[in-house]
């Protein structure tokens, strides 16, 4: 078993006697998680059994580096089992699972004989829609605020979650909402309304032996773990800790630990300082912290092994303007001067000569710097479509491959997703879904390799048409020879054979075969799509390899969790006895989004500069020699995302149950965000930042952000 290259402090705190219990602190890059992984392969190395080993991360995202070290071990495996590796979600889920006969009853469920059914995060979305719909038709509920059918649904969610890893009543949400509020009464009853919502979603999970997140934790926490059987069995199956991340977990994850660490044999906790980027989730820094008065030794870590003496001079001058000092790196004495070295920026008027100027950027540092294009992100507070689809065409054209990741990206947005949901309801035409024209156009496009979008609708205008209030395709053969020659008879060839696979697997009838719509996503993609002369054949030719390929495995499998879930547990008679599919694809419709998926975290192709929003670079924990700051002026670094159904910083542990939030605690809370995120960013980064500035912004306003201000007072002012 080899371990990672250490320094000599590494060594000997990884060397530790096992039944030490260690709380490791320091800043992002300073050989906390290296450390951690080199800890869990000597406790293997020195005879601990693997699977009384549990690393426990708040995302699990985090643990790559523990999987990929124990895929690389070459250790004795068989009889000592596999070392563990948790969210403390995971965890109750499967405590749950495990010992629901004992507890079914006592947490109130209503069929407590029947297993139970564990949501994800859409098809708790989907059941909320079902539960909420009524209320907004009927009810007139959230009329007075203008936002989209999903984020609604979300924000309840999100409020009955955060009532769980802070640890107080759901039946709390709109009390505490309304008592941290100090503007109109007409949000008070915002309030009430959202905790209605969360009252009967979470009646109706009860009566059905539904389990979101937040029920998931409230029945662990408040009757497993209490439960000796259950405690018993957790402490003697896990008797050493491995805490990966400590300050992005939450609250009770946090109480949960403080009680295993009188009893296991050794921990090692990791804790990141001045992070917390998962706050708007409930993370709790402050109470991760008491963590380490609980251990055996408490040790700082405080030199870094990524950032450049430059990079650690402007975190320092960024720290100082943005009114946060660190002590987790000594300031160069001359430290403008050499931030100066770290920092690459070029004033422009308008946005899109920013993003040329990025793109030459970035082609420079590939082509003539050969830096690989992995060590290059391209980070924005918010990743939209136009940003995206701008930045990533300019790269093509400079022959600089690419790739993005945005996690809350729904799936319907995808190209590839919305060409397989198109083809789904055409497949299905008794379901009545009847797809725009534009619609059948873009899967058109998608779907056939060669295919231009000026063809694409001249296609669709003639062979798309609704008949009964069904949708059907006609066939390229009579279509007349003048129009077909001006398709070609290639691209009719291929959009014919695509016609009628679709044909006949619907059948004659047009009612369709009986097999679940994952199954019909896998032979659509396998049978047609993937073949020579289809658009998702030719996809791992493309700048962005095996992206349509990924889209579909998220889709498929976001279908099969849903058909799993609602298949045991959807009432027939309420639901009109309508397909499963064909409540997927309604779902889609109304904006539900796809579960976070594992997958599209994983997919790091060596060879792609990333684009993602600037908290998801920082959740996969990997420094890169360059980053990319664009729209620095803008307030999208500064600002949240608009809630007006939940306020992460109320529903707290921390916040006085009475006490008003105002507009002094905004700012604070944004300034101590943006402090954040920038020492996370500066932190993860090995040989300079290039800032994206144009005065005009994207939508054509004046940039002046307090991010532009910080940079100019902390590190541009006299250069």
């Amino acid at each position: 078993m080899v371990l990672p290259l250490l320094v000599e402090r590494q060594r000997e705190l990884v060397e530790r006697p096992i039944e030490s219990k260690i709380f490791l602190e320091g800043p992002a890059g300073a050989g906390k998680t290296t450390s951690g992984v080199a800890r869990l392969l000597h406790l293997l190395e020195s005879g601990v059994p693997a699977r009384s080993i549990l690393v426990i991360v708040p995302q699990r995202t985090l643990a790559d580096p523990y999987y990929d070290a124990l895929r690389r071990s070459t250790g004795p495996t068989g009889a000592s089992g596999q070392v563990t590796v948790f969210t403390v979600g995971g965890l109750a889920q499967r405590m749950v699972d495990l010992f629901w006969p004992l507890i079914a009853e006592e947490a109130g469920f209503a069929n407590p004989e029947q297993p139970p059914v564990f949501l994800t995060l859409e098809t708790a979305q989907y059941y909320m829609a079902r539960l909420v719909r009524p209320l907004l038709l009927e009810e007139d509920f959230f009329e007075s605020i203008v936002i989209d059918r999903n984020r609604l649904y979300s924000q309840i969610i999100d409020n009955l979650n955060k009532a769980a890893v802070v640890g107080f009543p759901h039946t709390e949400i709109g009390e505490r909402l309304k008592a941290a509020w100090g503007g109109e009464q007409a949000q008070r009853r915002i309030y009430d309304e959202a905790q209605a919502c969360a009252n009967r979603f979470r009646r109706y999970c009860l009566e059905h032996n539904l389990l979101d997140f937040s029920l998931q934790i409230e029945v662990f926490c408040q009757h497993l773990w209490p439960l000796p059987m259950c405690r018993e069995y957790i402490l003697e199956t896990y008797r050493h800790l491995i805490v990966e991340n400590a300050e992005e977990d939450t609250p009770v994850a946090h109480d949960l630990l403080g009680q295993w660490l009188s009893h296991c044999q050794s921990a090692f906790v990791i804790y990141d300082q001045d992070a917390g980027y998962r706050r708007f989730l409930g993370a709790d820094p402050e109470s991760a912290r008491r963590l380490g008065d609980l251990c055996d030794e408490r040790i700082g870590f405080a030199d870094s092994f990524v950032t450049s003496p430059a990079l650690q001079a402007l975190e320092c001058g960024l720290s100082r303007a943005l009114g946060r000092e660190t002590s987790a790196h000594r300031s160069p004495s001359d430290s403008k001067t050499v931030a100066r070295e770290a920092l690459v920026y070029k004033a422009h008027r308008y946005y899109p000569e920013m993003l040329d100027w990025v793109a030459g950027q970035i082609a420079d540092l590939v082509h003539e710097a050969h830096t690989p294009p992995n060590e290059i992100v391209v980070l924005a507070p918010f990743l939209s479509d136009a940003l995206r689809f701008s930045l990533m065409n300019r790269l093509d054209r400079l022959g600089v491959p690419s790739r993005s990741h945005r996690p809350s990206r729904a799936l319907r947005d995808e190209p590839a997703a919305r060409c397989l949901l198109t083809l789904a309801a055409l497949a299905h035409p008794t379901w009545g879904i009847n797809p725009p024209r534009y619609d059948v156009a873009y899967a058109l496009v998608q779907a056939i390799g060669g295919m231009d979008l000026v063809r694409a609708q001249l296609l669709a205008e003639i062979v798309y048409r609704q008949r009964e209030g069904m949708p059907v395709l006609s066939s390229f053969e009579q279509i007349k020879p003048d129009m077909q020659e001006r398709l070609t008879f290639v691209l009719g060839g291929r959009y014919e054979r695509l016609r009628e696979w679709i044909e006949s697997y619907s059948g004659a009838d047009g009612d369709g075969a009986t097999v679940p719509l994952d199954h019909f996503l896998s032979r659509l993609f396998g049978e047609v799509l993937s073949q020579e002369g289809f658009g998702f054949h030719s996809d791992a030719d493309s700048k962005h390899p095996y992206d349509a390929a990924r889209v579909a495995n998220d889709l498929i499998e976001s279908v099969r969790k849903f058909r799993w879930v609602a298949a045991e547990r959807l009432d027939r008679d309420e639901n009109g006895n309508k397909p499963l599919g064909q409540e997927y694809l309604e779902m889609v419709q109304d904006g539900v989004i796809a579960a976070q998926y594992i997958f599209g975290w994983q997919l790091r192709p060596e060879d792609a500069v990333l684009l993602a929003p600037a908290y998801t670079f920082l959740m996969r924990n990997r420094p890169v020699d360059y980053q990319f700051w664009l729209n620095v002026g803008g307030r999208g670094w500064w600002e949240r995302l608009y809630q007006p159904l939940t306020q992460p910083y109320v529903l707290n542990r921390h916040w006085p149950r009475d006490a008003v939030w105002t507009d002094t605690d905004e700012v604070a809370a944004r300034r101590s965000a943006l402090s954040s995120l920038v020492l996370g960013l500066v932190r993860r980064c090995r040989r300079r930042i290039y800032l994206g500035l144009s005065e005009l912004g994207e939508q054509g306003y004046e940039q002046k952000g307090p991010l532009l201000q910080a940079v100019q007072v902390g590190i541009l002012v006299n250069w």
